[in-house]
């Protein structure tokens, strides 16, 4: 499993050091030239990265003209196709375009399951595979998550309900050991080390470490019971002496050995 925290724009060299692969949100490589300049150099490098659409940070998919151009200029090892948040016949139709647009020949389509409930759910993840996905991503948020766990405490309700959908859809064999899965982001870090004899999920990335530091928590051997309130859209310009760069290392490798209890 790898991993990859997204961090404020003075954080990126550092992110070399801790991340496994970088994740990259092609909005900000139109608004920051040294955001830019950070990847292209990181993709002449070889460093790995996976293109988000920036849905999660605007609220809708970038623009597709403007994905299609930075993927073509960066080509990323993987790209997370357009979805519509918890809209299950939007985010079908928008990867079933996609699945017909020619990319390079490196870049791996990822479509993002969204449902407002666990059959929706089921449904859209084959839709995906029939569609031809290699690769399929999980959110982190949805609402119905909360519902699959009951639990009172609404973000380890989130992180418990995630768990169950993909247990569920591994336990009836819509998920099998040779998938390739995708997780976006994450409630609470220790949901990582939850995904027992789980070897088909890939690839994780959240900036939870990172906005948990900016919030001045610490990380608890097992992990945290809220989600940070901080978020990159309101720190991605924050400078190097706003942040405690101690904590930072305590909670990136509080992150590292949740997630390692995987195995």
């Amino acid at each position: 499993m790898k991993i990859s925290h997204e961090v404020p724009i003075c954080l990126l060299e550092d992110s070399l050091w801790f991340n496994d692969y970088q994740y990259c949100l092609p909005h900000l490589l139109d608004q920051s030239e040294e955001y830019k300049d950070f990847f292209i150099r990181a993709k002449q490098n070889g460093v790995y990265i996976i293109m988000d659409n920036s849905l999660h940070e605007l609220g809708h998919a970038y623009d597709s003209k403007r994905l299609l151009y930075w993927i073509n200029e960066l080509k990323p090892n993987e790209f997370i196709v357009p979805d519509v948040w918890q809209d299950r016949q939007g985010s079908i139709k928008n990867a079933r375009e996609w699945s017909k647009i020619e990319l390079p020949g490196e870049v791996t389509k990822v479509a993002v399951v969204q449902a407002m409930n666990l059959m929706e759910a089921m449904a859209c993840y084959q839709d995906y595979r029939d569609l031809g996905y290699q690769k399929i991503a999980f959110s982190y948020g949805a609402d119905y998550y909360k519902e699959l766990s009951n639990h009172p405490n609404p973000h380890l309700a989130k992180a418990l309900g995630r768990i169950y959908m993909i247990s569920h859809l591994y336990k009836i064999k819509l998920i099998k050991d040779d998938h390739r899965i995708h997780l976006l982001g994450c409630q609470v870090p220790q949901e990582f080390s939850w995904y027992i004899a789980m070897p088909f999920i890939e690839t994780i990335d959240t900036s939870n470490p990172i906005m948990a530091t900016l919030d001045d928590i610490d990380y608890e051997p097992t992990g945290l019971q809220t989600k940070p309130k901080a978020n990159m859209n309101d720190n991605f310009y924050i400078t190097p002496d706003e942040i405690d760069y101690d904590l930072l290392s305590h909670n990136v490798g509080g992150f590292r050995e949740l997630a390692n209890e995987m195995y």
